[in-house]
């Protein structure tokens, strides 16, 4: 039964004018943060989605040596992230913590596999369980070497020289695409991924 304190009345109006500023994309989020991490100089980002998974990847790339100034804001974040260049992340020194974040996960492994180091990403108990074949085997064809739990986390990847590929995902997979071009970043050669069906709008940032 409905009562009358769960009906509102809205007059009709002929316009409405004003400013809404929408949160930050968490996607998006993601993959500013990881691309600012590899870039030369300081790259300034603002309405920075504030929730657990991207503060999570925040906090994997502290561990690999990255600098990040937060700056708390009424539309999110404004981070200031020191880039370390192309192959300059740091050993860690600890496991990365994923936390429940798939994309972090996923996109981390991509990003740290160009590096000459070994690295351990890990997660909560839900992550633990999710697959990773779909980035294991196009990074394991690159040239890394990973060692996982049946296909699943904790992933241990050990990065060095990569070489490009030409990959297909069999399942349409915006973060495995995104995973595969971050390795390519620090790969020889030109490394591109074949879509048999659109990931994202290709009016929008992947």
């Amino acid at each position: 039964m409905v009562s009358i304190a769960d009906v509102a009345e809205v007059p009709r109006v002929s316009n409405v004018t004003g400013t809404l500023r929408v949160p930050g994309d968490k996607s998006v989020s993601h993959r500013y943060a990881m691309l600012a991490s590899v870039a030369i100089g300081t790259t300034r980002l603002q309405g920075y989605l504030p929730g657990a998974d991207c503060l999570a990847t925040l906090d994997c790339l502290e561990a690999l040596g990255v600098s990040v100034i937060r700056i708390p804001g009424v539309h999110g974040l404004t981070l200031e992230i020191e880039g370390r260049g192309p192959r300059g992340l740091r050993t860690p020194g600890r496991p990365l913590d994923a936390a429940n974040s798939g994309t972090s996960m996923r996109l981390l492994a991509g990003l740290v596999a160009g590096h000459p180091f070994i690295t351990t990403l890990t997660g909560d108990e839900s992550l633990s369980r999710r697959p990773m074949r779909r980035i294991i085997e196009p990074l394991t064809t690159m040239g890394a070497s990973v060692d996982s739990d049946g296909g699943r986390p904790p992933l241990t990847i050990a990065g060095g020289d990569l070489h490009a590929i030409a990959h297909t995902p069999p399942v349409p997979s915006a973060q495995v695409k995104s995973a595969v071009l971050l390795a390519g970043l620090h790969a020889a050669g030109v490394t591109s991924v074949h879509e048999r069906v659109p990931t994202r709008d290709k009016k929008k940032i992947d």
